[in-house]
């Protein structure tokens, strides 16, 4: 299995590729897709949560929530406790395209995997789901011990 991963990447980007082109909102970039997802999916959490769900570092989560903070998707929130994280919330603006990104994602999903029979489809999102858990744990082990 040594080209798992890169096989699991290039699927990823060629879903960005999809996705970007069918989407209108042109000044979201690829990237910015997963953050519109998690932050309409539980509107007010932190950059931090943000930053576990999605795998990726907090300085990482700054800079793309800048962006769609500048370009009018997303507003923050300083939270009480703690007046240097803040809560995420999407715009009006943001809710707007949501539909397109969701269908754009449904599309792609429908293209890719058909003729594959739901079987293996099940077996293999399940076989997924535990690789990630354990990526995580091994993230969070790491983290840790530093």
């Amino acid at each position: 299995m040594p080209r798992f991963m890169k096989l699991l990447n290039n699927i990823s980007r060629s879903q960005a590729i999809y996705r970007h082109s069918r989407i209108s909102a042109t000044d979201l970039q690829s990237g910015h897709y997963a953050y519109a997802l998690a932050i309409c999916r539980e509107p007010g959490r932190s950059q931090e949560e943000l930053a576990q769900e999605l795998c990726v570092n907090k300085s990482t989560v700054a800079r793309n929530l800048n962006y769609l903070e500048e370009t009018g998707y997303v507003t923050r929130q300083a939270l009480p406790n703690d007046k240097r994280q803040f809560s995420v919330f999407p715009t009006e603006k943001l809710l707007t395209v949501l539909p397109e990104i969701k269908q754009a994602s449904g599309e792609w999903m429908a293209l890719l995997s058909e003729g594959i029979p739901a079987e293996e489809l099940a077996v293999f999102d399940a076989v997924l789901l535990r690789m990630q858990d354990k990526a995580r744990q091994i993230i969070k082990q790491q983290e840790e011990n530093k």
